[in-house]
């Protein structure tokens, strides 16, 4: 048979879409308000390629796939908006660590005894470790989570354990 008559894109293989981060079965999907609002810009700026790209010659293969992946995120993004639930807690007191808080901590046993770490709990697409947000579902999360400040948590990383305190607990 002629390559004439055969499709280049038809032997290809289907787009791997990307997971979004992992929210466990069953678990209502927390969000800040500004979490909620990288959620709608997003949603934009999918909206905004999809659109450029449907204008684009059917001919053009490497936009039809692209288009393809574009669809398929928007579908799993608004998946996620849709069962957004928005917890403000900007004007909450300090005393005790919810979602949205802002917590440090001090090591006082194990690892490096006076470190201190310090990190925003946030929805799991917000999450950025290089920013200092970790998601609700963490390990670290879960493990302050309802403590107060001068408590005392147990952290476990791996084989390694450790004893901090809560010394700061602030809502923006």
């Amino acid at each position: 048979m002629s390559r004439a008559f055969v499709k280049e894109d038809d032997s290809g293989e289907p787009p791997i879409i990307p997971p979004r981060a992992a929210l466990p079965a069953g678990a209502t999907n927390y969000v800040t308000p500004y979490g909620l609002e990288m959620l709608r810009s997003e949603h934009t700026e999918l909206e905004t390629e999809r659109n450029r790209l449907e204008v684009m010659p059917e001919k053009d293969s490497d936009a039809r796939r692209e288009l393809g992946i574009i669809k398929a995120k928007i579908a799993q993004l608004n998946e996620r908006i849709g069962s957004a639930r928005v917890v403000d807690n900007s004007g909450q007191d300090g005393d005790e660590v919810r979602f949205g808080a802002t917590v440090e901590l001090k090591t006082k046993e194990g690892g490096k005894p006076g470190m201190k770490r310090k990190f925003q709990i946030v929805g799991v697409d917000e999450a950025d470790i290089k920013k200092g947000k970790i998601g609700f579902v963490a390990p670290i999360a879960k493990a302050v989570n309802g403590k107060k400040k001068g408590e005392v948590v147990e952290l476990n990383f791996g084989r390694n354990k450790e004893l901090a305190e809560v010394t700061s607990i602030k809502y923006k």
